[in-house]
């Protein structure tokens, strides 16, 4: 049996999943496939390690990651920009499959991210489904621009592909509405969130498949997660501006519509806007504060199971 202090990474891809095990720095490749999954944990758990990590790749790691969780390891799911910037501290420019789990490994050991609760089968259908219903939008947005520069004679198909995408949209928004009835628990979520004004089925449906997080974690953490905590850039004498970056960016991009929304319709975010212009806040430095704001309260809401409360959450 190894060491109970080993540490794994995985470099996942379509085919393959390459894994590298610190310290012993032993490397092995397994096939992505239910077959692969199998010897891939069997394998790994034979060192019984204190930390397995693998990089968010568009969903090719789900698979790997629920036979990780089901067989008890301790697994966890990174942003590559961190682990990309890691490499890059560390004088690693080159990119391998083995190079890249190495590097994992090697994140895993020095940084030891924190191990979060990983979404159940349910929550990984809506999420699936909202992703989906974003990629639809895409496409009739980019169907729409180009029949305004499209020739007559295909005008027609363009037309009738934007008529198609409508339609499936809608079939994906009754899915997510029916699995948000079908799920008590999410249903009561819902029921919270929904609560407050300028929260609307899109930013809720985001938030459950997006942000199990949300409920769980205190206000710094929450905002950090989401990419809307303004970050220090000082050096020595020198004060720079405070900005956002990283977090979860569809996350982000649904809640900025959400909140302009709320600052119209929302008292207690209309009078915190208000206040802050008033103050001289630049406009998208405003937006981004209501926008951490919204966050912060409905954190507060999902944590104590109450719905919206305007007296209680104007000092949130």
């Amino acid at each position: 049996m190894g060491t109970q202090d080993g540490f794994a990474g995985i470099d996942v891809s379509k085919d393959n999943l390459e894994v590298c095990l610190r310290p012993q720095e032993e490397t092995m490749c397994f096939a992505q496939n239910e077959d692969g999954w199998i010897l891939m944990c069997e394998w790994i758990q034979s060192f019984s390690p204190r930390l397995v990590v693998l990089e968010a790749t568009g969903g090719l790691e789900r698979g790997a990651v629920a036979a990780l969780a089901v067989r008890g390891l301790p697994v966890v799911v990174v942003n590559p920009r961190q682990v990309r910037h890691f490499a890059i501290s560390k004088g690693i420019l080159a990119k391998t499959d083995k190079i890249d789990a190495r590097v994992i490994a090697q994140f895993a050991e020095s940084i030891r991210p924190e191990i979060r609760p990983l979404k159940d089968l349910e929550a990984q259908e809506l999420d699936s489904l909202v992703t989906r219903r974003h990629q639809i939008i895409q496409m009739v947005a980019a169907e729409k621009n180009r029949l305004h520069s499209a020739p007559a004679w295909t005008r027609k198909d363009i037309r009738m592909h934007i008529e198609w995408l409508e339609k499936r949209l809608g079939k994906i928004e009754k899915d997510l509405d029916r699995m948000i009835q079908n799920s008590p628990v999410w249903r009561v979520k819902e029921e919270i969130l929904r609560s407050m004004k300028g929260v609307g089925p899109v930013l809720c449906r985001t938030l459950l498949s997006d942000l199990p997080e949300l409920g769980t974690l205190n206000r710094q953490k929450i905002a950090v997660l989401v990419g809307v905590a303004p970050l220090n850039r000082d050096s020595g004498r020198f004060r720079g501006r405070r900005s956002i970056w990283g977090g979860r960016a569809e996350i982000r991009s649904v809640l900025y519509m959400a909140t302009v929304a709320a600052i119209r319709s929302n008292p207690v975010i209309r009078v915190f806007h208000e206040r802050l212009v008033k103050a001289g806040k630049a406009p998208k430095v405003a937006i981004t504060a209501c926008m951490r704001k919204m966050l912060t309260i409905l954190n507060a809401m999902l944590k104590n199971q109450t719905p919206w409360q305007p007296e209680a959450q104007k000092n949130a």
